[in-house]
C-alpha cells in the first residue's frame, strides 16, 4: 500500500472514530487498523528520511553530502 493510501485511510479512521456514533467493538477494529497503518506510515516515513542527503558546499567550493537530520 502506498503512503498517500495508508494516510488517507488512516484520516477515514480518525473522522469515524471522532464521530462518536460507532459501537464499542466497531470502534476497537477500527484502532487496532489505525495502530496498524500509523506504523506502516512511520516506517515509509523513516526510511524516506533515510535515503534523503542534504547537498552543502563547502568554503572551497566543492560539493558534498551530509545526512539529513531533523531535531
Amino acid at each position: 500500500m502506498k503512503f498517500e493510501e495508508s494516510l488517507q485511510e488512516l484520516e477515514e479512521i480518525v473522522r469515524k472514530m471522532e464521530g462518536g456514533n460507532i459501537p464499542l467493538d466497531d470502534a476497537l477494529g477500527l484502532f487496532e487498523k489505525g495502530m496498524k497503518l500509523s506504523n506502516l506510515c512511520s516506517k515509509k516515513l523513516e526510511a524516506a528520511r533515510s535515503k534523503i542527503e542534504i547537498l552543502t558546499k563547502g568554503k572551497d567550493g566543492e560539493l558534498t553530502t551530509q545526512p539529513f537530520c531533523v531535531e
